[in-house]
């Protein structure tokens, strides 16, 4: 697929799971790409340009931003994958104000702070793609995990007033909803669903795959693939749309 060649991509979590594939889809189809995450020696290992850096903190997004700007030149593509998981929630009268407060922090205001950063330049420009990683949990709720399913329903919220906003500049802007993936973050939650119900995390996983008409999760690269083309110029066509990559179920 072309469009993405010579574009400098500035990718979130990109040193693992979804993330990490999407850089390296990126980079292979010629783009200039900048991971960001907070473990360097992850990021060493993609053997792409990184940025080490906390990107629930203004100061760490202005940090990303301009280590993108200065060392590949004007970003074109903001994709923003990172994420706090919801393993560690509860049901909501449960529910630590930290937690609410962290993930807010991470998964919505993160993005936030790195689309009003990136927005102002691709305007001048008229041009740009952003793409966020929200959730199948951004569409229905799930159970005990009040704070990861409102910040990634307010993800598709920001992602939408973004498409409006920025659409008259030529700028597009998607979000991607993954269902079941196992990566990192997800095997961890499927370890404490494990422990609270007593059983082994691969059936946690076998009842997972079984939500999935192929009987089968998500892999990285269905994802990265969907990102990699609402990332390329192919896809001005679309903006404002929450699309699922759940082998056509709900979650």
């Amino acid at each position: 697929m072309a469009g993405v060649e010579g574009r400098v991509a500035l990718i979130t979590g990109g040193s693992r799971g979804i993330g990490r594939a999407a850089a390296e889809t990126m980079a292979s189809r010629g783009a200039s790409v900048m991971c960001v995450a907070r473990n360097e020696h992850e990021l060493e290992e993609t053997g792409l340009d990184y940025s080490v850096a906390d990107l629930g903190t203004p100061e760490g997004c202005a940090q990303a931003v301009a280590d993108t700007e200065q060392r590949l030149g004007p970003i074109d593509i903001l994709i923003c994958n990172h994420g706090i998981g919801s393993a560690h929630e509860r049901v909501v009268w449960e529910q630590e104000p930290d937690i609410w407060d962290e993930t807010m922090r991470v998964n919505l205001d993160g993005p936030f702070y790195l689309s009003r950063l990136v927005l102002k330049g691709m305007t001048e420009r008229r041009y740009g793609r952003m793409v966020y990683t929200s959730s199948t949990a951004g569409l229905v709720a799930e159970h005990a995990g009040s704070a990861y399913t409102s910040s990634k329903h307010g993800l598709i919220g920001l992602m939408r007033s973004v498409s409006r906003d920025a659409g008259p500049f030529g700028i597009t802007s998607n979000a991607v909803l993954p269902g079941w993936v196992r990566t990192e973050m997800a095997e961890r939650s499927a370890r404490q669903e494990a422990k609270d119900r007593g059983i082994s995390a691969d059936l946690v996983w076998e009842e997972r795959a079984a939500l999935y008409p192929p009987g089968r999760v998500v892999t990285p690269q269905e994802v990265a693939d969907l990102i990699a083309f609402l990332a390329s110029e192919e896809s001005s066509g679309v903006s404002g749309e929450a699309i699922r990559v759940a082998l056509g179920s709900v979650w």
